[in-house]
């Protein structure tokens, strides 16, 4: 029987994760099915039990359901646990239901794949919301020199650093603060806010990046963001998001499967058919 897995949004019209995994699938050989599915905003238990009812057997989560997804689960990984969300969804044999996060390896492996600056380095990143604390881990795992989380609210960016002062044993100095109390030049400004899909940019110093410093937009859109925009115009190394979907997609994809994909071939088709629009 051929094995069922979804994605679990609202909206999820427009997610490219179905294109993604079909892809993963027919490189591997896999016979799998994988679908969009639109579950009510106040009810994901009831959309996850419908597809459970159907045959299904994992599926990722996004917007705005990783919260439901995360107090639904039987089991979590430790660093779902941690992150307070969950994005990937596996019925184990028993029933019981297993719950993951892959964003931050997602985002680690492809800042790795950009040779990023990682340890040793001055990281700072911006939003204090979900998405930024779903990555935290991973990338304090990579010993950097100084994490800074900055926000438009200074006390929200506090209270998540202290949420992982714990991880910071190498030395690492972790602080939150808010966007006024940015000092210094860094090398590596991840953009963890949705506001440039909008247009807007937090106000931030010009004298932010290092020499060689990378630019990284969580988010990805056909053109660079205003992020990307600003700090080109400033002299650093730009990417969008991009590279990071397909790479937390393979992680969900490896849990599943215990196969692991190659992510430059899906990557480059799906910047392919952002271009060609």
């Amino acid at each position: 029987m051929m094995s069922r897995y979804a994605v679990f949004g609202n909206p999820i019209a427009h997610s490219k994760s179905p294109l993604i995994h079909r892809s993963f699938a027919e490189q591997l050989k896999d016979s799998l099915s994988y679908e969009a599915r639109l579950a009510p905003v106040d009810d994901f238990a009831a959309g996850w039990a419908e597809f459970v009812a159907e045959g299904g057997q994992g599926a990722n989560v996004t917007m705005p359901f990783k919260e439901q997804a995360f107090r639904l689960v039987d089991v979590l990984s430790p660093r779902a646990r941690r992150a307070g969300a969950v994005n990937t969804l596996m019925l184990g044999k028993t029933g019981q239901l297993y719950g993951d996060t892959t964003d931050g390896v997602g985002l680690t492996r492809d800042l790795e794949r950009l040779e990023a600056p990682l340890k040793g380095a001055r990281i700072l990143i911006l939003g204090a919301g979900g998405a930024v604390r779903g990555v935290l881990e991973p990338l304090l795992a990579k010993q950097p020199a100084a994490l800074v989380i900055a926000n438009r609210t200074a006390a929200k960016a506090s209270a998540l650093a202290e949420d992982f002062a714990d991880l910071t044993g190498q030395g690492c100095l972790l602080s939150g603060g808010s966007y006024a109390a940015i000092e210094g030049e860094f090398d590596l400004v991840i953009n963890g806010t949705s506001a440039s899909l909008g247009g807007e940019l937090p106000p931030l110093p010009d004298s932010l990046f290092s020499p060689q410093a990378l630019a990284y937009d969580m988010m990805y859109a056909a053109e660079p963001t205003v992020f990307m925009r600003w700090a080109s115009e400033r002299g650093a190394r730009v990417e969008d998001g991009l590279g990071m979907l397909v790479e937390q997609a393979a992680e969900s994809y490896f849990l599943w499967r215990h196969k692991r994909p190659e992510t430059g071939p899906v990557a480059d088709m799906l910047r392919r058919m952002l271009a060609e629009g």
